[in-house]
C-alpha cells in the first residue's frame, strides 16, 4: 500500500487557504471522479483547498481503477477490516495536507462517496481533533458496534439516492440511527429517483452544510 497519497487539487484564487476539503472517491474510481465537486463549491467556499487523493490500491483486472480496500465478500466484516486497514494511510494524508497548507486540524472537512464514505466516517470520527464536518454520499457506516472508539463528534451529513442499486437507501437510515444512538449529530437527505450517484441538489445541500460547519468551527 502506498505510504503517501496524492491526486488532483484546486487551491483558492488570490488568497491564503483557510480550510481543507478532502474528497474520498468510491470503489473503482480515482481522484478525478470527485474533484469536479470543487468547481461548483469554490464560489461558496472561496478559501478552501480541495484535494481528491487517489486510493492506494489498484483493482486486479481493472486497469486504472483504484480501491481503498478490496471488496470481494461485500459483507460487514469485510467493510470493517477494510476501513481499519486503510485508516493509517488516510490519516497520514490528512496530516500531510493540513501541514502543507498550514491549517489547523479543525479546518478539515471530509467528503466521501460510496466506499469513500465508509472511510470518511471511520477516519473522521477517530481524529485527535474533530474535523469541521463529514459529508457522506451513497455510502454506509462500517463497524457500528465499534462507535465507542470515536474520539470526536463532528457534524455529519449523509445523502443517498432513493433508487440506489449498489448500496440500498436503507443504509442511510441504518447509519443515521446508529450514529445518533452513539451521540453524533447527523443530518440526512434522500434524493428522489436518484441511483448510485450525486445530483445537483445534493451537491448544493452539501456545500451549504460545509460552509455552515466551517463558520461554526471558528467559534468552537
Amino acid at each position: 500500500m502506498a505510504t503517501q497519497l496524492d491526486g488532483p487539487r484546486l487551491v483558492p484564487r488570490g488568497q491564503a487557504p483557510d480550510a481543507l476539503v478532502v474528497l474520498l472517491h468510491g470503489y473503482g474510481a480515482n481522484g478525478d471522479d470527485l474533484i469536479g465537486l470543487a468547481n461548483g463549491w469554490r464560489e461558496h467556499l472561496p478559501g478552501a483547498v480541495f484535494v481528491a487523493p487517489d486510493a492506494p490500491e489498484s483493482i486486479p483486472g481493472m486497469p486504472g481503477s483504484l480501491q481503498w480496500f478490496a471488496l470481494t465478500l461485500r459483507d460487514p466484516s469485510e467493510y470493517w477490516r477494510g476501513v481499519v486497514a486503510a485508516r493509517p494511510v488516510v490519516d497520514r494524508c490528512l496530516d500531510a495536507e493540513l501541514a502543507r497548507y498550514q491549517l489547523a486540524p479543525e479546518r478539515l472537512v471530509l467528503v466521501g462517496f460510496s466506499q469513500g464514505t465508509m472511510l470518511a466516517l471511520h477516519v473522521g470520527l477517530r481524529r485527535r481533533v474533530a474535523p469541521a464536518a463529514i459529508v457522506g454520499f451513497s455510502g454506509l457506516l462500517a463497524g457500528a458496534e465499534h462507535l465507542a472508539e470515536a474520539t470526536c463528534r463532528p457534524p455529519i451529513l449523509l445523502i443517498h439516492g432513493e433508487v440506489d442499486d449498489l448500496i440500498p437507501v436503507e443504509a442511510i437510515h441504518t447509519a443515521r440511527d446508529q450514529l445518533a444512538a452513539a451521540g453524533h449529530r447527523v443530518e440526512w437527505h434522500v434524493r428522489e429517483r436518484l441511483g448510485h450517484g450525486i445530483d445537483r441538489l445534493g451537491e448544493n445541500i452539501a456545500c451549504h452544510f460545509i460552509a455552515c460547519a466551517l463558520r461554526a468551527a471558528k467559534h468552537r
